[in-house]
């Protein structure tokens, strides 16, 4: 074998194992700090999470709640540390298992339990009955939107008329159901609760009492408002009747002007013939000017 090619060959692989060890060297510099560093114990702080699926409406108690640890730099915003921060209050936003119990999602402590914690401030809770028709045969479900439909006989009008007297309005509970099936099935209820406020309470008390009420399902991101005239028993079957035109305004007469118009009219003039008898002319008075 040729000398000189053993020689390039031994001096390359001492210069390859000169470069392997600086580079070793370098490398173990660099990472030993950070090695030290995460060999260190991390601080964590309690938080307080959910043991099981929290529904709308649930009082929270001890046995639903467990305590987690996480690192403070992901501690939420609104989350807890202790569970007496949270026990004996309601969910007013679902929670999920392991999820965190954040302020935002219960309702204010002594704010009441069931549906009462999810009124908002201002607004009611109205509940009115309704069947498999009315009710959308048990597809309104909570958190939907609806408007409302009223049938019934007005006094002014001797026809059956059919109206929509509020649009866009909330489903908060069917029956006694606080949020819909986790598989989205009908729940057969014999009333609905709706969120409204005191004037649209009073709307809907006096067409449940009053008329006949259907809801009708809307799609919950349409948010639109749309004026209707409503329709009558008459137009169902093609029947229109004819609308008295408003008639011009009268001029205004004056005090005086009305005055003499309330007078009696003056009697009309006697009736007159003329009697000729020869040379001679007369006129006499005929009817009942007669003998004045």
């Amino acid at each position: 074998m040729d000398r000189r090619f053993l020689t390039v060959l031994g001096v390359s692989l001492v210069f390859a194992l000169v470069v392997a060890s600086i580079f070793y060297q370098i490398t173990a510099r660099a990472g030993g700090p950070k090695k030290t560093e995460s060999q260190q114990p991390t601080e964590t702080k309690d938080i307080v999470v959910a043991s099981r699926p929290l529904a709308v409406g649930t009082t929270i108690k001890p046995a639903d709640l467990k305590i987690d640890k996480i690192v403070p730099t992901a501690f939420p915003k609104g989350a807890f540390s202790k569970m007496e921060e949270v026990v004996d209050r309601s969910v007013i936003s679902n929670i999920l298992v392991d999820e965190p119990v954040l302020d935002p999602r219960l309702a204010p402590r002594g704010s009441g339990v069931g549906l009462a914690p999810i009124i908002p401030p201002g607004m009611r809770a109205v509940s009115i009955r309704v069947n498999d028709v009315s009710g959308v045969a048990g597809f309104v479900l909570p958190g939907m939107r609806v408007d409302v439909l009223v049938t019934g006989r007005p006094v002014a009008l001797n026809d059956t008329v059919t109206t929509t007297c509020l649009q866009n309005m909330m489903i908060l509970s069917a029956g006694t159901a606080m949020q819909p099936d986790a598989k989205g099935q009908a729940i057969p209820a014999p009333t609905v609760t709706l969120l409204a406020d005191p004037s649209q309470a009073e709307i809907l008390t006096l067409a449940n009492g009053e008329g006949r009420i259907q809801l009708v399902l809307r799609n919950g991101s349409d948010q639109v408002v749309v004026k209707t005239p409503g329709k009558e028993l008459s137009d169902l079957y093609g029947f229109h009747k004819a609308k008295a035109e408003p008639s011009a305004p009268r001029p205004r007469k004056s005090t005086a002007a009305s005055a003499v118009a309330a007078l009696p009219p003056p009697p009309p003039p006697p009736e007159q013939i003329m009697v000729i008898r020869g040379t001679q002319r007369s006129v006499e008075t005929v009817g009942n000017g007669a003998g004045r």
